[in-house]
């Protein structure tokens, strides 16, 4: 299936600012840690770099229905997230075409879908838009460089239910590259209302290497980015979760925890890609919405999905007042990050904000 994203320029400058983390040298950007942007509103998006070498971009396409940060790359320059829909690669799957690279949205707001909005490669009807409004400070430094945005979560009819404040900081040391991602949302026009779903709520796609490995026959991509005719043993795929209490591999699906490890190769090279939950965040520990065909999110709201029905939230925020959201996503290149590394990095996320 050819997705309506293949039609708009974004996939060529993508496809540059990727070849550049091939071509410039990667070893660069392990001795120079400084974080520098290069903003391109005409193309929505805004590049980031650690020591001139690519990390990620900061996009608002018009047809993803948010903001997203993608692609994702190691410090040694690998993608870790999944190409389709905006650039895919062979061999990836094609399925929740809604889930590009990195981003936070929710599946039942007011009963509007923000999270499947977009699942079609179209706008639908009945969902829900994240609209990108603005930069506040976009702030260059050695090892740290912070970009604020403001935006505002549509219902079908253009009405701003939520009103979006985020501030994005981007770290570099050494091997590591971490996003840390401070999310305000401000109910406008009346209470939000936001029911209990799986469907939730902070997540990234991840690239194909990093899914887990199963007994299944899949259709993937060709090189022409079409499906394959016939479907092929699930080969290639080494990951595994592991979480801050033990749990491991598919079982993690609805357990909570206060971060989660997913780990593999992607060629020889060992990639640990954590998510970090925050204690200020509400319902911590989150519950996680982790499944072995990519999808890697948190959502603390899905009780009574996550729990069989045993346990409802319903969580809301009343007009005028606010809700926080904060995350942290750890990718680590070159060996797999331990537990005790991973919970150092997780108390410095929680004593910084």
């Amino acid at each position: 299936m050819k997705s309506v994203f293949f039609k708009t320029g974004l996939i060529l400058v993508l496809a540059v600012f990727i070849a550049q983390a091939c071509s410039s040298g990667k070893s660069k950007g392990k001795d120079d840690q400084s974080v520098t942007f290069i903003r391109n509103d005409a193309e929505k998006r805004i590049d980031v770099l650690v020591g001139g070498i690519p990390f990620t971009s900061y996009c608002w396409p018009d047809n993803v229905f948010k903001p997203i940060l993608y692609p994702v790359l190691s410090a040694e320059g690998t993608e870790v997230t999944r190409g389709f829909p905006l650039k895919p690669r062979e061999g990836e799957r094609n399925d929740h075409i809604h889930q590009v690279g990195i981003w936070l949205n929710y599946g039942n707001v007011n009963g509007i879908d923000f999270w499947g909005n977009g699942h079609r490669g179209i706008k639908e009807p009945e969902g829900g838009e994240i609209k990108h409004l603005s930069f506040g400070k976009i702030s260059e430094g050695k090892g740290e460089g912070i970009i604020e945005t403001r935006a505002n979560w549509l219902d079908p009819k253009g009405m701003v239910l939520l009103a979006e404040e985020t501030d994005y900081h981007f770290l570099a040391k050494g091997s590591l590259r971490i996003i840390d991602r401070i999310t305000k949302l401000t109910a406008i026009n009346g209470k939000v209302e936001m029911k209990d779903t799986k469907e939730g709520m902070f997540g990234i796609r991840v690239a194909r290497e990093l899914e887990l490995p199963s007994d299944e026959e899949l259709l993937l991509l060709d090189s022409s980015g079409q499906l394959s005719a016939e479907k092929v043993p699930n080969r290639g795929a080494t990951g595994n979760y592991r979480s801050s209490e033990g749990v491991t591999g598919n079982a993690v699906w609805s357990t909570r925890a206060q971060w989660m490890l997913l780990y593999g190769n992607i060629g020889d090279e060992k990639i640990s890609i954590v998510i970090c939950d925050h204690p200020d965040n509400p319902c911590y520990p989150t519950y996680w919405h982790a499944r072995g065909y990519g999808l890697f999110s948190a959502n603390p709201l899905g009780w009574s999905d996550f729990t069989g029905g045993k346990e409802m939230l319903n969580f809301s925020i009343p007009d005028g007042e606010s809700v926080t959201f904060r995350y942290r996503v750890i990718i680590g290149s070159g060996s797999y990050l331990s537990d005790e590394e991973i919970t150092s990095l997780a108390t410095d996320f929680s004593e910084k904000y």
